[in-house]
This record gives C-alpha cells, structure tokens and sequence, in this order.
C-alpha cells in the first residue's frame, strides 16, 4: 500500500469521538505556549516602537513650540501696550492730552487691550496645537470641526446678546471713545465713568446712584470731557438799558474773573459777551459764553453769575426778576391796589341787600300747659 493511498484511508476514517472527560477538562497552556506569546508580544514592539516614538517626538515637539510661541506673543503684547501707554501720555505736548489721557483711564484701557489681545492669541494657539496633535494619532477632524462649527452657531444664537456686548466693548475701548473719570451721556444713562469693562461700562450719576450699561444697549455716546465745554450764562435785563453801560459791565467782571485763580486755570479762553440774544418789549437778554476745561462749564456759570449779579447792583443796572438797590416811583406798588370796590351789598339796609338776605322761617309755637 503506498503512502497517498495510507494517507487517503486515514482521512476518511472516522474519528473516535471524545469523551466526556476530554470535553469537560480546559486546556492548561504549556510553558512553549507562553514563550510563543512574549515572542510574538516582543517582535510587535520591535516592529512598531520606532513609530511610537515618533509619535511621542512630534507631540512633545508640537506643545514645546506652542508654549514657546504663547509666551513670546504675550510678552509681546504686553510690551506693545506699555509703549502706547507711555506714547500717549505725550499727546502734542500739551496739557490738553494730559488731561484727556489720566493715569487711571491709560491703565484701565491697557489692561483690557492686553487681556482681549492675550486671549485670543493664547486660543489660536493653543487651539492649533491641539488640533495637531489630534491629526498626529491620525484622528479624522472632520466630524469634530464640522461638530464644532454647530455648536458655535448654537451657541452664539442663544448668546448672541453676549456677544454683541463683547465686540461692542471691545471697539470702544480699541477706539477709546471714553475711559475712566470721563462724564458721558450713553442715552439709557448719564453720569461719571469709574470703570469700563468688555461687557458692562459702571457710571457714577449725578445723584451717586451707580448704573451697569450693557455695552451692546449703547447706540450714541456723548463724551462731555473730551475737547472743551461751553459756560453760557444769559443775563436779561429791561429794554430800557444802555447797551453800552451792560457791555462795559460784563467786560470788566469777565477780564476780572479771568485774571483771578483758580478760574485763569478752569478758562480755556476768554470771556466773550456774544451780543443780544433775543430782544422783547419789556427785556432784552445778552448772552455770555466762554471755553472751560471739560466738565468744569457749571463751576464757571454760577461764579459768572455771582459776579454779574454784584456787578449790575453796583452799576444800578436792574436785572429783570430781580432785586434791585433803588426802585423807581413809577414801579411802587398802589396803595389802593388791596382796597376792594364800594357795593351797595356793604349796606345792610339797602334794597339789594333786603331782597338778597334769605327768609326768616317762622318758630312754631311754644306748647300751652
């Protein structure tokens, strides 16, 4: 019998089925099975240790770089701020952008320029990296940006009033369009400025009371402390003045008052006596008006007016509504002004006043015993 023919019969033999014994009892691995399995474990990190390693390189390498980056942009940042902080504090050279640019706004505006700046560049960096480290363990990044983007639009529909605050603060302070101690009128509220912020700018109102505006709520600010302001007084008096006589008066009390401390200081120009303002049948109002440092226009109305008053009673010139040294004849008040008409209803026997009083009703009877 040849060898093919042996190994054809042995195939188509039947097996003896296994025992019950066999089926029932596991199979213990041997020593030679352990020593194939920490062979086979050791020529797979043979074989695939070098792209770890790579993998781990170009990890490390990319988060080295990226904080390297991160703390050269920042100090970066920090130093361009400090220099235009220290550029603005010579405006021209003059005491107006002294005025304009105080230590307190300049540092209050710095440091939220710096912040918005540093955080938008830590995230563009930090979020780059990250995203290339994910690439470097061959992570597909479609799904997560694509996921990303939905979230971001869901996001800044449900926020979007937070958002629009944030851009809105943001250009004002990259604008400057007011900074601390500054006195605005935003529309909503008025008042002081004692802090600006990304979100939400304090005001100090005139009353001390505290208003938290939205910035996203501003449409229209009005900076009353940036430029100059305007002191305008008018002073009416009667129709009858000498013209010449008021316009010599309010020439002197404003070259008096200019030359005088502190209001030299407090006027940024001189006073000038505009002319008439209007003229009526019984008054005539002329008009004062002059420059004054931003938020001091008050302060310098009332002294204008103090001093005008005092001027027009030494000069005898009678301000309409007012009270004056002398009084005219003419404008004595008439004695008999108070005293009422003589009636015929004065004289209780008149006719008129017999047919006016009412009827006596009759007393009834006292009743007999």
């Amino acid at each position: 019998m040849s060898l093919p023919a042996a190994l054809a019969a042995a195939a188509s033999s039947p097996s003896p089925s296994p025992s019950p014994s066999e089926t029932t009892t596991p199979k213990v691995p041997s020593l030679q099975d352990a020593q194939e399995s920490a062979t086979n474990a050791a020529s797979w990190v043979e074989q695939n240790w070098s792209t770890w390693l790579a993998i781990g390189l170009r990890v490390l390498l990319v988060l080295v770089i990226a904080a390297v980056l991160r703390v050269v942009v920042r100090r970066a940042i920090t130093k361009l701020i400090d220099r235009m902080s220290r550029t603005v504090e010579a405006v021209d050279g003059t005491a107006l952008g002294g005025l304009l640019v105080n230590v307190e706004r300049r540092r209050q505006r710095s440091q939220a320029i710096g912040s918005v700046l540093r955080s938008v560049a830590s995230f563009l960096i930090m979020g780059t990296a990250a995203l290339m480290v994910l690439s470097t363990f061959q992570i597909n990044l479609a799904p997560l940006l694509a996921s990303a983007g939905v979230a971001g639009v869901a996001i800044g529909f449900g926020a979007r009033n937070l958002v629009t605050d944030f851009l809105s603060g943001v250009f004002m302070i990259l604008e400057d369009q007011y900074g601390v101690g500054d006195t605005i009128d935003a529309g909503v509220a008025s008042g002081e400025v004692i802090e600006v912020g990304l979100r939400v700018t304090k005001l100090r109102g005139a009353n001390g009371e505290i208003w938290y505006v939205r910035n996203g709520e501003v449409k229209r600010i009005g900076n009353l402390s940036q430029g100059w302001a305007t002191a305008g007084v008018d002073v009416t008096v009667r129709a009858s003045e000498d013209l010449d006589r008021v316009k010599a008066t309010l020439d002197e009390v404003a070259e008096k008052m200019s030359k005088e401390e502190p209001w030299n200081e407090l006027l940024w120009g001189p006073i000038e006596v505009l002319g008439l303002d209007s003229v009526l049948l019984d008054s005539m109002v002329v008009r004062v008006s002059a420059k004054t440092m931003p938020g001091k226009s008050l302060t310098v109305e009332r002294e204008l007016r103090w001093r005008v008053k005092r001027a027009f009673d030494a000069a005898d010139i009678r301000i309409v509504g007012g009270v004056t040294a002398t009084e005219d004849a003419e404008s004595a008040p008439d004695p008999t002004a108070a005293v009422a008409a003589p009636s015929v209803f004065a004289n209780t026997e008149s006719p008129q006043s017999a047919a006016a009083s009412p009827i006596a009703q009759p007393r009834p009877a006292a009743p007999t015993k």
